[in-house]
């Protein structure tokens, strides 16, 4: 793939589509037309707090205290505290039953939260959604260009008939399949453009080069398992894209350039 020139005129004309979008109308200088999708999964657990904000947290959190009622789980726990510091008092020993504690739920839910947020950090699976859970992550797929297979947005190119959102939802179903429903697109015009022109090897009258239209999408539901997705992909954070795409590509998608994809 040549490398992006900026500045280049754009030629291709659109009109709006019956089903929402953005159509491409026929054009003089042809240019090849890709939806590509910039699709997110939106961070779960707040980011870590800066020293101050701990402090203001912590004070937040004994005014919240001290003015709240307990809730069921908290009554629950003090009631059992009280049974087992006087067991005989009550007749009742729940060290020595089958009972579960609400102390034992919690330490179920911490280590459940632990793995969830540490295992694949640890191991650096960039490929699994349960990563970097304070972040926002987005969806790299490798994709062959020419003969040169590189990392980019999910991209399909247009069919003729469909509008350039249709293109993008294409491209969310042959990356990641049919099963994915929880991706919702954030409205019917791209959020950023990236135009390319062809070497002069390839370049010809009727395909001077490429337009990019982007679209983005959030990630409303985590079950995506590996086996669904039909090509190489990684979820990665703003500060991980370096790794993977070129420089010129990477500097169109920054919100510095106008297109609001990965934040």
């Amino acid at each position: 793939m040549a490398a992006p020139m900026p500045g280049l005129a754009v030629h291709c004309g659109f009109w709006r589509g019956g089903g929402g979008g953005i159509m491409a109308a026929p054009t003089r200088a042809s240019w090849r037309l890709l939806g590509a999708l910039c699709l997110q999964r939106p961070a779960i657990v707040s980011a870590a707090l800066s020293p101050m904000e701990e402090v203001v947290a912590r004070l937040m959190q004994q005014l919240e205290t001290e003015r709240s009622r307990l809730s069921d789980h908290e009554v629950r726990h003090q009631a059992e505290e009280e049974q087992l510091r006087h067991p005989k008092d009550r007749g009742d020993d729940l060290a020595s039953s089958s009972v579960v504690l609400a102390r034992d739920l919690e330490e179920v839910w911490e280590d459940r939260f632990q793995k969830a947020e540490l295992n694949a950090d640890k191991n650096n699976d960039r490929t699994s959604l349960n990563r970097k859970l304070d972040s926002n992550l987005t969806l790299l797929v490798k994709q062959k260009v020419g003969d040169q297979e590189l990392w980019l947005l999910p991209q399909m190119e247009w069919q003729s008939g469909e509008t350039l959102r249709n293109t993008a939802e294409r491209a969310l179903v042959s990356f990641l399949g049919e099963s994915l429903t929880g991706a919702k697109f954030l409205g019917n015009a791209p959020c950023g453009l990236y135009k390319y022109k062809y070497p002069r090897a390839i370049s010809t009258e009727d395909s001077m080069g490429a337009k990019v239209f982007f679209f983005k999408a959030l990630l409303q539901s985590s079950h995506l398992s590996k086996e669904e997705s039909k090509a190489d992909c990684v979820w990665v954070t703003k500060s991980e894209m370096e790794d993977y795409l070129k420089p010129e590509y990477l500097k169109q998608i920054r919100p510095s350039s106008g297109l609001t994809c990965p934040s």
